[in-house]
């Protein structure tokens, strides 16, 4: 069974309902149980018309939950002749979903929940084993950001940047459980970018697949990360690099440039050079400086930092690191690798060990604290 076909047609069922009349949070119910029940039956019957079976049991499901509030009874009066079978019309109410749960009045990690139930097609299972939490925990925090759009009128485009946040935040959680949500976050992107024409969507989307491209590379057998410099860049996927930089320059040549664009500028300029050393430091200087312009974030000059390391020398990626405040998340990390690279081995051990102390994964934890061990032993001979 095609799960990821069953997922990419949860929007359009589910506007199909809101549009007969269905309430978002109602409708939403009853896709997902729509959902559930086609994994049960599909295996033994795929259904010719895979929207229209959803839409007919979605709406079956709407009906029979509303049948006993009497406050609807008259929309459901009106609606109680269900249309017969046959062809579903085509309108796409995709990119209105995508707006919807990614509104102002949620929260991050809100807004991403109800993303990825109403629009990815997960289960509340799904979602919390993706994200470790309590199957419970999840399953309150969807139905409080139903509450909250209840009612919400879309009459008004809506705001691109913040759907596009909520897809990256998606993207950058990786993946665990059974739910590859690096993966689904490239499926989405590509979903809104077929329903929106945009630069910055094509920008998002560029960056993801190159970002996905080095995948198989970051990390070790046992769960190490592995560094860009010294990634095997045999394992990095060449098709996917292709098609995000196509894509990226399609999106620059509209000269609209946005963060999300800039940023794949950056990441295609890595995955392009063939080595390490092949890298062109001086142009991602150049794409750090138009970034920062763009969104005056202090990351941005953390990591503009590395990158004039690399191009001129780690004492002037030292200069414009001095220049930032220290308590920057990853300061202490990029100060120890400067400082490693300009020979100040205990400096930069000491660093390094700071800096395993505020990580805020174990991974990279691990990596740094194994970075400050391999230092400290060489210091002792």
């Amino acid at each position: 069974m095609d799960e990821v076909l069953l997922r990419s047609l949860t929007p359009s069922v589910l506007g199909v309902l809101c549009r007969r009349g269905a309430d978002f949070a109602a409708a939403e119910d009853a896709v997902q149980d729509a959902l559930v029940e086609a994994l049960r039956v599909w295996p033994a019957d795929p259904p010719r018309d895979p929207k229209g079976w959803l839409v007919t049991v979605a709406w079956r499901r709407f009906l029979d939950a509303t049948r006993s509030d009497a406050a609807r009874r008259r929309r459901e009066d009106r609606a109680e002749e269900e249309p017969a079978p046959g062809p579903v019309p085509a309108a796409d109410d995709t990119l209105r979903l995508y707006f919807l749960c990614a509104h102002p009045s949620l929260s991050p990690s809100s807004a991403v929940a109800l993303t990825l139930r109403a629009v990815g097609g997960l289960t509340t299972r799904q979602i919390a084993r993706a994200y470790l939490v309590p199957e419970a925990t999840m399953a309150q925090r969807i139905s409080r950001a139903k509450r909250t759009v209840a009612g919400v009128r879309l009459d008004r485009p809506g705001d691109v940047a913040t759907v596009l946040r909520v897809l990256y935040l998606v993207f950058n959680e990786g993946y665990s459980g059974d739910v590859d949500l690096a993966a689904e976050a490239v499926r989405l992107t590509r979903q809104l970018a077929g329903a929106i024409d945009h630069p910055e969507v094509a920008g998002l989307l560029a960056l993801m697949l190159l970002h996905h491209a080095r995948r198989a590379a970051r990390t070790t057998a046992d769960g190490r990360l592995v560094p860009l410099a010294e990634q095997d860049r045999t394992r990095w996927d060449t098709a996917l690099i292709a098609e995000g930089i196509g894509i990226l320059q399609a999106a620059l040549a509209r000269d609209r440039l946005g963060e999300f664009q800039a940023q794949a500028a950056i990441a295609a300029l890595n995955a392009d050079a063939p080595t390490a050393e092949e890298t062109d430091w001086p142009q991602i200087v150049e794409w750090y400086d138009e970034l920062w312009r763009l969104t005056g974030s202090p990351v941005v000059r953390l990591n503009r930092a590395v990158a004039v390391g690399e191009a001129d020398g780690p004492r002037a990626g030292l200069a414009a690191l001095a220049e930032l405040d220290s308590a920057l998340p990853r300061y202490a990390a990029v100060a120890a690798y400067l400082h490693e690279r300009d020979g100040a081995l205990e400096t930069a051990a000491r660093l390094y060990a700071e800096a395993a102390g505020r990580a805020s994964n174990l991974a990279e934890r691990d990596h740094l604290t194994r970075r400050a061990a391999r230092l400290n032993a060489r210091l002792r001979r």
